[in-house]
């Protein structure tokens, strides 16, 4: 396979663009084809089985476009559909945002519990609990489903008084009371969630160790290119291609806040997916 091909990267929305700017700072001779279906958004209140079939139309656009590897940069894409893809595309790696939260947070950890800020389709899941409990018996993984976090970094709403209000109705509760009885590691569970850590950390405190998924999916991600001989061999900057399903304008708006470089809507193609 080319190593000159690019790297696609999916999410249901804009979140997935917190992983793209990682994964462009960590490579960026690369080439990336990011796919955003903002409009089937939000993905967490949706059924295992409609996340997978909107997934795998996703991962099948992407594959035809021609990429070397697919990143489902959306966790509730990957709990319910990470299996589904890697067994449609067995040819490329697939790598989803899971997995390496799991071993991130087992390994951060001090006191044995852990807090999971991620949309409901996750918590509920209970894929986070019981990996990170393999990884580290006995850890106490306390799920809180958080939604209008998505909402607000779809609409660019990364800071200031709605969302610390959100943060600390949402987070307040658990992180009161005796220090020794609080999580010491939050999950960041929802890669929509990066953007918004300012607003989280004022309402869990400074000592808390956050789990980010876009800074450890993009290092794992350079590691299975290697290991493929798939990074690109160019040491020119690489290249951004962007597709959604809905809303091109408001997509370039807040990309242009998530990457922190201009995005126009000339540079953002409209698709159909299924």
């Amino acid at each position: 396979m080319p190593s000159d091909l690019p790297i696609g990267v999916f999410d249901s929305g804009l979140g997935g663009l917190s992983v793209l700017f990682e994964l462009q700072r960590q490579m960026p001779s690369e080439r990336y084809l990011y796919v955003g279906d903002s409009g089937r958004n939000p993905y967490g209140p949706r059924s295992a089985a409609v996340v997978t079939q909107f997934t795998l139309q996703a991962s099948d656009f992407m594959v035809k476009a021609g990429v070397k590897a697919l990143v489902i940069a959306c966790n509730t894409a990957t709990v319910a559909a990470l299996e589904a893809t890697r067994e449609a595309h067995s040819d490329i790696p697939v790598i989803g945002v899971v997995e390496p939260e799991c071993i991130a947070a087992a390994e951060a950890t001090r006191n044995g519990h852990i807090a999971l800020v991620a949309t409901k389709g996750t918590v509920i899941s209970g894929v986070h609990a019981a990996r990170i409990n393999e990884l580290r018996p006995g850890t106490k993984v306390t799920g809180i489903p958080a939604p209008i976090f998505v909402a607000l970094a779809e609409e660019g709403w990364l800071d200031g008084a709605v969302p610390d209000a959100v943060a600390e109705r949402y987070l307040g509760e658990l992180f009161s009371g005796p220090e020794e009885k609080l999580p010491d590691c939050l999950i960041l569970g929802c890669t929509h969630f990066t953007p918004l850590q300012e607003s989280i950390r004022k309402a869990t405190g400074n000592k808390i160790v956050f789990v980010d998924p876009a800074e450890i999916t993009a290092r794992q991600t350079q590691a299975a290119l290697v290991e493929r001989d798939l990074l690109c061999s160019k040491s020119s900057f690489g290249s951004m291609r962007f597709c959604v399903t809905a809303d091109p304008e408001r997509f370039a708006r807040v990309g242009t806040l998530f990457l922190k470089t201009l995005v126009s809507p000339e540079d953002v193609e409209l698709i159909a997916l299924g």
